[in-house]
């Protein structure tokens, strides 16, 4: 198949992309604006593959959007193309609306014309999938899980965005019949993960012996997926699922925030000691939570086991321990993007 993937400079969108280079056949689009998250090195697996392309422009961008999908002729669209830090949408949420909500609107009024000029049998087998989160399902107390029949309870700008596009999306599907999908995911970690997200920052200022800020009291709950189980995940649903449907993917790895941070304070030690001899566990610095912090998600993925097969294949011990060993062995790729455009202070911060 031809699969043109939004955003897959990004995190999850770069390794579906080497996942797809890796392990298939088909032919995949990179369509991508490399905003600051989009780093073109995370796709250097798969670039110099032939059945590689990319082009940067804007998913906002209705022209270019056009000009791509008839030039490739995609049978799938992997839109992954979003603005996604919690933190950053509380500075500056207008960024968030533009690209998650209005981009996502360009996104499936220019497929749908596309869409319409295929043949019949070309209609059948096209896809819309639409990568969303967990998040806009708002928060759960201490028991329970997110089902894809939960109710939506966006708490942040970042969750209220992608729950405004999660229902443009279907609604694209309801009114005017075009083939969606959509996936809803729980935290995800792994190589490659832009360095402002928790486990990644924890890393690299521990590496560079700074204070580790753990929100609140640490007791925030996520359920953590590992990123290339993630990519199966979306491969599965693009693939076998059937339109119109919902799946949840988790990890099936509920862990505190405080618990993330000890396991890495704890391969750290093992892996990588301080030169002091002492545990960097030490540098666990508390600080004021975040603003109308969720307490806890929790994703049942028994839907996408069930209809599709698909289950985690990576515990969270096996891997916390690949990720801080990447990070350990790839110092040059985070080292390059913290020295071009990002560093490691705190965001989302509201002052009166």
């Amino acid at each position: 198949m031809r699969i043109l993937v939004t955003g897959g400079a990004g995190f999850i969108g770069s390794a579906l992309v080497r996942r797809l280079i890796e392990h298939t056949g088909h032919e995949v689009l990179v369509f991508d604006k490399l905003t600051y998250a989009g780093v073109l090195s995370s796709l250097e697996p798969a670039a110099s593959n032939s059945r590689y392309s990319f082009i940067q422009a804007d998913i906002c961008d209705a022209d270019a959007v056009s000009q791509a999908l008839r030039e490739f002729k995609p049978d799938i669209i992997a839109h992954l193309a979003a603005e996604s830090h919690v933190d950053r949408s509380i500075d500056g949420p207008s960024a968030f609306i533009q690209t998650n909500m209005v981009g996502t609107f360009v996104m499936l009024n220019q497929a749908l014309g596309y869409w319409r000029d295929l043949s019949e049998s070309q209609k059948a087998a096209f896809r819309f999938h639409h990568i969303s989160t967990d998040e806009v399902f708002g928060s759960l107390g201490e028991d329970g899980f997110f089902t894809e029949a939960t109710a939506y309870d966006p708490r942040s700008p970042y969750s209220a965005s992608k729950a405004g596009s999660d229902h443009l999306v279907r609604a694209w599907g309801h009114t005017y019949g075009l083939p969606v999908l959509v996936t809803n995911c729980s935290n995800n970690y792994g190589p490659y993960h832009f360095p402002e997200k928790l486990i990644p920052l924890i890393i690299i200022r521990a590496l560079k012996g700074e204070p580790l800020p753990v929100y609140g009291d640490g007791s925030n709950v996520r359920d953590w997926l590992f990123v290339d189980d993630h990519a199966r995940a979306l491969q599965a649903v693009f693939e076998t699922g059937e339109p119109g449907e919902t799946y949840n993917v988790g990890g099936n790895a509920e862990r505190k925030n405080i618990e993330v941070v000890t396991a890495i304070c704890s391969i750290l030690d093992r892996l990588h000691p301080r030169d002091d001899g002492r545990a960097y566990a030490e540098q666990i610095t508390y600080v004021a939570d975040r603003p109308g912090h969720d307490h806890r998600y929790a994703i049942d993925a028994s839907k996408i086991s069930a209809e599709l097969g698909w289950t985690p294949s990576v515990t969270f011990e096996q891997g916390i321990e690949h990720t801080v060993s990447w990070y350990l062995d790839n110092q040059d790729w985070w080292q390059g993007i913290l020295d071009a455009r990002y560093s490691t202070q705190r965001l989302g911060v509201v002052h009166d």
